[in-house]
């Protein structure tokens, strides 16, 4: 199936130049053109697309009440905002927009927005009727289908990362390290909240520590020394997760509840 981009910007020269940037990543994407919010608006209502690059700034109606009017309706298109201002980008991710990007914009970077979007679209499509078995699975969804998302701030930039990419969580002094297979985030967060919020999704494996249950792929008693020879000899338990090198340690209060839940991940494997 063809993806279809529609281009929102009030500035020609600015839709030409995404037009050129999408044409080299993907000649087969389908590109369409509004040059403000409201007749944007229209064609996204009568014709279906994908995903929107939607400036912020345009006369009359501005691209932030665009995407509230697309905010929560079924089959909405993926929102990726591109503007020049980027002190709106907390709003935009209040509204769902799966990315924010500034300008002038990186071929690399909206690459990475577009699969991005196409993974939302994926996850906020409804399945066919009669599929599967009725019952709920996966992550909770919020929005327009899309899952759960933290909203990251890390030296002057604002990202959207999703739950189900957080391999774990480490408290480190007041604030959490999320880790995901790309990279290390800082978030300004607690880990009861996340362990209180979503109990099926965290497990506990130390004070410090949360893990994504569907990760864990081993669990290992080591005796090593840390750093040289003279280091302090560490023996206890560790998990190995899938997606990273390093292995994080569990303490022995967790130890009970981590073998157990290994246990029924290999059951229902």
């Amino acid at each position: 199936m063809v993806t279809r981009v529609l281009v929102v910007d009030d500035e020609a020269l600015a839709r030409e130049r995404l037009r050129n940037v999408l044409g080299r990543l993907d000649p087969a994407l389908e590109v369409g053109e509004a040059a403000d919010a409201r007749s944007a608006y229209a064609r996204l209502i009568s014709e279906p697309w994908d995903v929107v690059l939607l400036d912020v700034h345009m006369p009359g109606m501005d691209g932030l009440g665009l995407a509230a009017l697309l905010h929560g309706q079924r089959q909405a298109p993926a929102v990726i905002f591109v503007t020049a201002h980027a002190e709106h980008a907390l709003r935009a991710f209040e509204l769902d927009a799966v990315d924010y990007l500034t300008k002038p914009v990186r071929q690399e970077r909206l690459r990475q927005a577009l699969d991005k979007a196409l993974r939302w679209r994926a996850a906020a499509t409804p399945a066919p009727a009669g599929a599967g078995n009725g019952a709920a699975t996966g992550v909770p969804t919020s929005g327009a289908g899309v899952g759960p998302c933290l909203v990251i701030h890390d030296r002057g930039r604002t990202e959207r990362v999703p739950i189900e990419e957080v391999i774990y969580l480490k408290a480190e002094l007041k604030y959490l390290t999320v880790r995901t297979r790309e990279r290390s985030y800082i978030y300004d967060g607690s880990l009861h909240e996340f362990e209180r919020t979503q109990p099926e999704r965290w497990l506990r494996i130390h004070r410090n520590a949360l893990v994504a249950r569907e990760r864990v792929r081993a669990l290992e008693r080591v005796h090593e020394r840390s750093g040289d020879q003279a280091g302090e000899p560490f023996d206890g338990w560790v998990v190995r997760l899938d997606g990273v090198p390093e292995r994080l340690q569990v303490s022995r209060r967790q130890l009970p509840s981590v073998r157990e839940a290994l246990l029924g991940e290999r059951t229902a494997c």
